[in-house]
């Protein structure tokens, strides 16, 4: 088959086609109720077709079309004072009107708390997701809906096919587990390199865009809610030209974290170091990320109060034993979720394994048992 070549400047506009059995009873409807224009009208001595435009649309309201009724749905600022507060109207022709808000408030799911564990050796396929890039799901319950936890592989590398976006999210985060991926992100400089090890936040509705990938890079994508809008920008142009590392979208600031420039202290768990990556701050404590190494004689028993705890184990290998279950050994590659105040210890641990947990909220209590 021949590839259909279109050439966009042919186009000279678009239109929306709805029955209207009456135009008489259906143009008011449109113009006065919902606040369209009238732009063309045919034929004179007895009007069958009506071309009405606005709020980005262009309308054909035909008498002699044979479709059934459409339905429209209109994004509003304020719909509780657009069509007098009215958000489900049918017109005179059977068409209906659908009002929304344009920019609805986050749906955070309350958490439905559950023990996980997830084992790379269990993962039979990878899903082909967006931009032909494989993803794994680490948290297939989602905790209800409350966070998405993503094992993503790019296996060809080379330039990305992405357009800047921004995702309507709570937190969102990205870390790089091998290889590298280039980056541009609204008000950040240049480009740059986040390398095998090293992470970043994108608040909420930042302007992005993914560049370029090394062969086989793996990176992790952590969400927050599960379900989140993901919104192309046409207009914008990245890089912006500007750097602001204190700019703050939504009370959040974008954080590129550098495994090299980072510093190991004691962790929240006897017998592990850390490294913070500044997100639990640049969020201001919704969410908190941490890379934890063994440093001395490990096992004590702990339990937590945060809302969600998430960790992947990155290098090396490590047994988790929980109350009530059998131990998991586990590898590079697997994932857990402890649930609040489930007793659990890290145990068996190899010199070289690492974490990478993922706390909401960043501030909580770790307790001895």
């Amino acid at each position: 088959m021949t590839d259909i070549v279109t050439d966009p400047a042919q186009i000279t506009a678009s239109e929306l086609y709805l029955p209207a059995t009456d135009l008489k009873t259906e143009l008011p409807f449109f113009l006065t109720k919902l606040g369209f224009r009238l732009d063309e009208i045919f034929p004179a001595d007895d009007p069958a077709v009506a071309l009405i435009s606005g709020h980005g649309l262009r309308i054909r309201l035909d008498r002699d079309a044979s479709m059934q009724p459409g339905k429209l749905r209109l994004r509003c600022t304020d719909p509780a004072g657009f069509a007098d507060g009215q958000t489900a109207l049918t017109s005179p022709s059977g068409n209906q009107v659908e009002i929304v808000a344009a920019n609805p408030p986050l749906d955070m799911p309350q958490t439905q708390h559950s023990f996980l564990v997830r084992h790379l050796r269990d993962s039979d396929a990878w899903v082909i997701g967006r931009a032909g890039m494989r993803y794994r799901d680490l948290i297939p319950d989602r905790l209800g809906g409350s966070i998405i936890a993503s094992h993503i592989r790019i296996p060809d590398g080379g330039p990305v096919p992405d357009m800047v976006h921004y995702h309507v999210v709570g937190f969102q985060l990205i870390f790089c587990y091998r290889g590298w991926v280039r980056l541009v992100y609204e008000d950040q400089g240049e480009p740059f390199i986040l390398e095998a090890g090293n992470c970043v936040i994108q608040p909420p509705q930042i302007r992005h865009r993914v560049l370029e990938a090394s062969d086989n890079v793996e990176v992790l994508e952590i969400g927050v809610p599960a379900e989140h809008v993901t919104t192309i920008d046409h207009e914008m142009e990245l890089p912006t030209g500007k750097n602001d590392p204190d700019r703050e979208w939504q009370g959040t600031r974008f954080v590129h974290h550098k495994e090299a420039e980072a510093s190991w202290t004691p962790w929240r768990i006897p017998g592990w170091d850390s490294r913070d990556t500044g997100i639990g701050t640049a969020t201001n404590g919704v969410a908190g990320v941490h890379v934890a190494r063994p440093a001395g004689a490990i096992g004590a028993w702990t339990s937590h109060d945060t809302d969600i705890l998430f960790t992947f184990v990155k290098e090396g290998e490590m047994t988790l034993e929980v109350t009530g279950q059998d131990p998991h050994r586990l590898v590079a590659g697997d994932a857990f979720v402890l649930p609040p105040f489930l007793k659990a210890r890290y145990v068996e641990a190899s010199a070289d394994c690492e974490l990478i947990e993922t706390a909401l909220q960043a501030d909580f209590a770790t307790n001895l048992a």
